[in-house]
């Protein structure tokens, strides 16, 4: 017998089942759109922060060639049922093919630009994208006033004081230490870490390739010096007044340790990165195999210039504040002073091949600047003022530095991958303490040549991620090549034999450079060069071919330690090179080893963080 209740019921559950399996099927249509769009459509963005009123742009790159200059973008702030605010339209970039190795296909991108920098308002966002009706979503970012201080410099002092060489094994056997080719023995302990996988401490190394010296260890401690006294209330603000101030009297503390009697400071302390049970010693070393050396005595290149800079800062530091560690103000001071005027005198036989080059300039200006600074002594004024002078004499007609003699028949440029920016960085710091107006203009002359060098050399290729190019000319069999060369990253063929790596140091001491420098020069370029300055720090943050964000605890994907790595928060990763087989650089890798060899770019090193807080400190101070 036919039941209507019955009947209507079965309608009503098939009709269910036929609009439930449409919305199912369009579901999946959606789905499937919205997968493909985000597999084809890529937002490359800083995933930390952005300035309120600084440049904040995008890279988008699609691995078809989709019209994309009719997709709008604009920022979304993560609230359900709240549409984003439209920015504009994306632009389109010049065609770019020397990345492909970065692109999990291998194939060729295609390029656009968001420049959302007119949008600024302080909070949490997510860069949107339209396409083909779908939205893609960038990862989390944060825009405010010196948001890329604040959000990291508590992490960042965090890395320092988690790289202190402390640990009770070193600690007490850095008490009593040999030092090589001698029955002498010193006290070194504390200092830090060089890097994640080395408790070695370095004022610098690869002293016997010349033109590669880093400033490591010292460093850190000028860094941290110049950043507090450069924006103390921030740092009050913070709450981070007492941790600073004590890390600058920890490394002040060690640097005094290796000073010797005589004048200069010790190179390095050095176990062959913990192998074959090799002896911990005061020494130098030379090539990958870590050859013990007894030029240990330590250049203006090979961090003397450095660890007197820092010295000087500190015991202002300590009268400003009253405070000190274990040695006194008046203490650092004398040790500044004494190894400048002894290194004034023996400068030379320090270094390797008896001459001195540009890394001796700067370094050298940088500690005559800070002597001047707290003694008020025309003696440091005048060696600052001939060491500025040098790095005048080393400008080329294009606007490069020039590394080795200026009269030199093949001249070699300035390229280093910690510290590209040092020499712009010492000449500001020179303009600060010069009372001539003519020595004031002749350094800021070099200065804004130098950096529209800077400007002129990126543009000149097509660069969708601005990444800072530079100059170079390769080493092979014991010979510099006459052909100059301009690259992203730096040549694997140099005068270390070996020694090439990740370069988030160099962006940083260039974005550093970019700032404190465009403030001495005009107002057109410093736009420019601020623009570069973000630039820099957006790749390091994750704006690039690999979506890594290299600062540790930052971002949404941070590089993978290998097998034995030690990864520190607030610590950052070497980062991306040139090709692994290419002699100049060109194309571009990251982490393809699977144990210790991929040190060249995921290990952590202290002029990374270093660089990266004084970059974020200039960029607080004019973001107030």
């Amino acid at each position: 017998m036919f039941n209507k209740g019955t009947f209507n019921k079965r309608m009503n559950k098939r009709l269910f089942f036929v609009i439930s399996t449409l919305m199912m099927l369009a579901a999946c249509i959606s789905n499937e759109r919205f997968e493909k769009a985000q597999s084809l459509i890529n937002i490359h963005i800083n995933q930390v922060a952005f300035e309120l009123k600084g440049s904040k742009i995008a890279i988008i790159t699609s691995s078809e060639s989709l019209e994309l200059t009719k997709s709008s973008f604009g920022v979304y702030d993560g609230k359900v049922n709240k549409a984003h605010k439209v920015i504009g339209t994306l632009v389109k970039l010049p065609e770019f093919n020397q990345w492909k190795a970065a692109n999990k296909n291998k194939m060729k991108l295609f390029y656009y630009q968001a420049d959302f920098s007119s949008f600024q308002t302080a909070g949490e966002y997510q860069l949107a994208v339209n396409y083909d009706d779908k939205t893609i979503i960038s990862s989390k970012f944060s825009i405010d006033k010196q948001a890329l201080f604040k959000k990291t410099a508590s992490a960042l002092l965090d890395y320092f004081n988690g790289s202190r060489n402390d640990e009770e094994y070193n600690y007490q056997q850095d008490k009593h230490i040999r030092i090589f080719g001698s029955d002498r023995f010193a006290d070194v302990r504390g200092g830090y870490n060089d890097a994640g996988g080395d408790s070695g401490k370095y004022l610098s190394h690869l002293s016997y390739a010349n033109f590669f010296n880093p400033q490591q260890l010292a460093h850190v401690t000028w860094a941290l010096a110049y950043s507090y006294q450069s924006v103390p209330t921030l740092y009050e603000e913070l709450g981070l007044t007492e941790r600073i101030v004590d890390e600058v009297f920890w490394g002040a503390d060690y640097l005094h340790r290796i000073l010797d009697e005589q004048g200069y400071f010790y190179m390095t302390v050095f176990d062959q990165w913990g192998t074959n049970n090799a002896e911990r010693v005061v020494t130098a070393y030379v090539g990958a195999d870590g050859i013990y050396s007894e030029d240990y005595q330590s250049a203006f290149r090979q961090g003397a210039g450095s660890a007197i800079a820092a010295l000087a800062r500190a015991a202002v530091l300590a009268k400003a504040t009253g405070k000190q560690g274990e040695y006194s103000a008046a203490q650092y001071l004398a040790d500044a002073e004494k190894a400048f005027r002894h290194l004034a005198k023996h400068n030379v036989n320090y270094c390797d091949d008896g001459k001195e080059n540009i890394i001796d300039d700067y370094t050298a200006l940088i500690a005559a600047t800070e002597l001047f600074r707290a003694t008020k002594n025309d003696y440091y004024l005048s060696a600052a003022r001939a060491r500025a002078n040098n790095l005048a004499n080393r400008l080329s007609a294009q606007g490069w530095f020039i590394s080795n003699d200026v009269n030199s028949d093949n001249l070699r440029p300035f390229y280093h991958a910690a510290e590209a920016g040092f020499p712009v960085v010492a000449l500001s710091q020179y303009l600060t303490i010069e009372p001539k107006v003519e020595k004031r203009t002749l350094a800021k002359q070099v200065i804004a040549k130098h950096l529209q060098y800077q400007l002129t050399l990126n543009s000149k290729v097509s660069n969708p991620f601005n990444y800072a190019r530079q100059p170079f000319k390769t080493y092979n069999n014991g010979v510099l090549d006459s052909q100059h060369q301009e690259g992203f990253f730096i040549p694997h063929a140099n005068e270390t034999n070996y020694w090439w790596q990740g370069e988030s140091a160099r962006l940083s001491s260039l974005a550093t450079a970019a700032i404190i420098g465009g403030r001495a020069i005009n107002k057109e370029l410093n736009k420019e060069l601020t623009t570069f300055a973000q630039n820099q720090m957006d790749w390091t943050l994750g704006r690039n071919p690999y979506n890594l964000s290299m600062l540790n605890g930052f971002g949404v994907n941070n590089p993978v330690p290998y097998d034995g790595l030690s990864m520190v928060y607030g610590g950052i990763s070497n980062g991306i090179t040139g090709a692994k087989g290419s002699d100049s650089g060109k194309g571009i890798e990251f982490g393809p080893e699977t144990d210790w060899h991929n040190w060249r770019w995921v290990e952590q090193w202290l002029p990374h963080s270093t660089w990266f807080l004084l970059a974020t400190t200039e960029m607080a101070k004019g973001n107030k």
